[in-house]
């Protein structure tokens, strides 16, 4: 059957589709205009057409263009997300014959002018211009008509209606949250897998990056990322700027020697700048001295940490004394990584850190505090493995084409516990399991970079809710 569908030009980009419809649409819209009796008023852009068009979601009964010519789909072609034609390598017949090539779409075929694809030579293999509305015939600059389907009557109000509650809803969480758990688990599981590795490639290019300004050096690029986790977000930077004005090898020379491995973070920290009293921190300031001549070594600035609103545990001392005290235990630590197949094993690179016993009474040089274990915690340690062993195990992975690598680190995602944060809270309130890392990840990226865009016609829960029956 064909719908009936009256039009209103609202802007340049959108039209709004009143739909008959014998009862009050369920739902509330916080568009322009708001729905009443019998009456359903939507707006929807190019994207949804060609969603439309993508999964052939339109009446194809009789199927004709606007002259009259039948049209039969075998491919609807490979959409195209650069400039050019919205799809490529379609087949069509249309009447008697079978063209292959693109297929453009547009909200009115008058658009084609609009858009100046009149003069872009990238448009002349056309072989179907598929439009909501057909307000003028498209004819090329060589006097040859293109066919044109037009598919306002060929479109389900009731797709109309679930898209528009996604994507024009007044939703609190995501956009689908009244209907997201009624998608099988399969889809949602599948989906998850695909949002996350689409995390971890993105979040690996800052890796790769890095690894190039390295000349290649998995391990210095590796300490530096490890650097600026130890900094846990609010120390971040510091850390990074640290790390990259002591080099890891300049550390392992002096692997036998604790205190100078400390001396030079400390001092590279710009903690060793003033003038003390206690042993330890003049002990590493003549180190430093030295060391820093040597090197010829030039520390950040002391004001760039912070230790406002924080716990004392979590001080930039305390972290600095914890992260020399890595460096005492484990050069070379990528490769460490790379040979270590269990949770267990890379947890006990940071458990039992041999911390200089002078931070067991100390958050500060010179300040003297109750007696108090300044080891890293399991969850300190369960996010450095999240946010640096993961995404290097996947980086090298993907950078070596080494899949076992990759599998590894979604493995290591799955023997994590999950994040807690509001995000991850909010889809337990949804009904959704989150149980692992691997599945908080999952969940952040696609809060953050589909459900917040309202990106539901790219996603597979919301492809799977706007094809639901």
């Amino acid at each position: 059957m064909l719908f009936k569908t009256w039009l209103l030009q609202a802007g340049p980009n959108d039209i709004v589709i009143y739909v008959h419809k014998s009862k009050l649409i369920p739902g509330k819209s916080n568009c322009f205009y708001p729905y009443v009796a019998y009456l359903g008023m939507m707006f929807f852009t190019e994207d949804f057409l060609q969603y439309v068009w993508k999964f052939r979601l339109f009446e194809r009964e009789n199927l004709q263009t606007t002259t009259g010519e039948t049209i039969e789909i075998f491919s609807a072609g490979l959409q195209n997300s650069d400039s050019g034609p919205d799809f490529q390598n379609a087949r069509l017949r249309i009447g008697d014959t079978t063209w292959a090539g693109n297929v453009e779409l547009h909200l009115s075929s008058s658009d084609w002018r609009k858009h100046k694809h009149t003069i872009d030579n990238a448009y002349n293999n056309i072989i179907l211009h598929v439009v909501y509305r057909d307000d003028e015939p498209l004819i090329m600059p060589d006097g040859r008509p293109v066919p044109t389907l037009e598919l306002h009557e060929r479109i389900s109000p009731d797709l109309y209606n679930r898209y528009h509650h996604l994507v024009y809803g007044n939703q609190q969480i995501i956009p689908c949250e009244g209907s997201i758990s009624f998608v099988d688990d399969v889809t949602l599981r599948n989906w998850l897998t695909r949002v996350l590795v689409e995390r971890l490639e993105k979040r690996s290019a800052a890796v790769i990056a890095a690894l190039n300004k390295n000349r290649g050096d998995w391990e210095e690029t590796f300490y530096q990322f490890l650097a600026a986790q130890f900094g846990f977000k609010t120390n971040a930077v510091p850390f990074e700027l640290m790390a990259k004005s002591l080099p890891q090898l300049t550390l392992a020379k002096h692997k036998n020697n604790a205190l100078q491995i400390e001396a030079m973070i400390f001092g590279q920290a710009g903690f060793l700048e003033d003038d003390f009293t206690n042993g330890y921190p003049k002990s590493l300031k003549e180190e430093y001295s030295f060391l820093r001549k040597k090197y010829g070594l030039t520390p950040i600035e002391k004001h760039l940490w912070k230790f406002l609103r924080m716990r004392p545990q979590n001080f930039p001392t305390i972290r600095l004394a914890q992260f020399a005290a890595l460096a005492v235990r484990s050069n070379h630590l990528f490769s460490k990584v790379l040979e270590i197949k269990d949770i267990a094993g890379l947890r006990k690179l940071f458990t039992d850190l041999e911390v200089n016993p002078y931070w067991e009474n100390h958050y500060r040089f010179e300040a003297e505090s109750k007696l108090i274990s300044k080891s890293l915690g399991q969850s300190s340690i369960d996010i450095l493995l999240l946010n640096t062993f993961v995404l290097f195990l996947f980086s090298y992975g993907k950078h070596n084409q080494q899949e076992y690598y990759i599998n590894r680190s979604l493995k290591l995602l799955e023997q994590l516990p999950a994040e807690q944060n509001n995000i991850v809270t909010n889809f337990d309130l949804l009904g959704i399991k989150v149980n692992t890392a691997f599945d908080s990840q999952a969940l952040l990226e696609l809060k953050n970079n589909y459900c917040d865009y309202k990106k539901c016609l790219q996603c597979g829960v919301g492809n799977k809710i706007l094809r639901m029956a």
